[in-house]
């Protein structure tokens, strides 16, 4: 699968496919829920996404890694070295470093901004000394960096029916959106980390502070009023989807499916949360196997969908070979959609 990946979006350089390979065992590795969804993309555009992932989570892994005995000084070091190699990178298209190299060719390849790998790297740089955040407002300005920016790094790729500025609100919410699911899902975690993502004029108007948080992961009691919280944080983790649903509307036909599967998905696990009882802090919540196969089967069908219509819209000559060269693709997807489902 790979191969054809890097084959469909011309990537011949072997040292640059060897970068490109390495990011995608990332985003399979880390990602399983973007993974999946980004199988739903034309083949030839999920190299620059296993790319722009694999540099997000890379430096995330420097920052969050559980396992790793590095001081915070170390991370600090580490980031700054990490932030040379993708100036150098990005301004003379190589580095070597695979996980640059395949970014600064993927940034070079859709003119992606600069500023948008920078900026995430500042709120990386944040969260090795920053713990909490005062209110929504405050946190929003770190998660521009460190979300909303994931957004508008894919929209390139994507592609878009009408001018790329009028989705790109969209795009940055939907990359809010994730990453507040992602907060309300890990937030046990978080805590062993140090950082709690739930601001602390949401947690007063409940009653409660960071220490009655850090009690209960401690001892694995419960609360009503952290209960509370999580209710409030996730029903506004809904309204940030609702701001974002709009733009998949305005993304090229064929990534759409992609998306939406995402979408649903990460939404699906504030489902699972609230299912759960909202017990994040002793035990992390999940889409049911099943459930996260029937999406993707949903979203495989709106893919074949949008390639007959554009095949109808090239003309006879042209469906022949699309259907033929699209067959691998399709089977490749159904086969990973169904081990979902084991």
């Amino acid at each position: 699968m790979t191969v054809r990946e890097l084959d469909a979006a011309g990537i011949e350089d072997p040292a640059l496919r060897a970068a490109y390979t390495r990011c995608r065992g990332l985003n399979a590795q880390h990602g399983k829920t973007y993974f999946l969804a980004t199988r739903l993309l034309p083949v030839d555009r999920r190299p620059a996404v296993h790319a722009l992932y694999g540099f997000a989570r890379w430096a995330d892994d420097i920052v969050d890694d559980l396992d790793s005995t590095a001081t915070p000084e170390e991370r600090a070091r580490a980031l700054v070295e990490l932030e040379s190699q993708l100036e150098s990178g990005l301004r003379h298209g190589r580095s070597a470093e695979p996980v640059i190299r395949a970014l600064a060719d993927t940034a070079d390849r859709y003119g992606i901004e600069s500023r948008h790998f920078t900026d995430f790297l500042a709120s990386m740089r944040s969260d090795l000394t920053v713990g909490g955040y005062a209110s929504y407002e405050e946190l929003g300005r770190y998660m521009h960096g460190s979300a909303a920016v994931i957004g508008l790094q894919m929209l390139p790729v994507l592609g878009t029916v009408g001018p790329r500025e009028e989705a790109a609100g969209h795009a940055a919410a939907l990359g809010v959106a994730f990453q507040l699911t992602n907060f309300l899902r890990d937030v046990g975690e978080d805590l062993d980390r140090g950082r709690l993502y739930l601001p602390t004029d949401l947690l007063a108007a409940h009653g409660v502070d960071r220490d009655r948080f850090e009690w209960s992961r401690s001892t694995g009691r419960r609360d009503g009023r952290i209960t509370d919280v999580l209710r409030a944080a996730g029903n506004h983790n809904r309204t940030v989807y609702r701001d974002a649903l709009p733009g998949i509307a305005m993304l090229a036909p064929v990534s759409r499916p992609c998306i939406r599967t995402a979408f649903v998905l990460y939404s699906g696990i504030l489902d699972a949360i609230e299912a759960d009882g909202y017990a994040v802090l002793h035990r992390r919540a999940v889409v049911p196997r099943r459930r996260r196969a029937a999406v993707a089967l949903d979203g495989l069908a709106r893919v074949l969908t949008a390639r007959a219509v554009a095949r109808l819209r090239e003309g006879p000559a042209a469906a022949g070979r699309i259907s033929a060269a699209a067959r691998p693709a399709v089977t490749g997807t159904a086969r990973a959609v169904r081990k979902e489902a084991v």
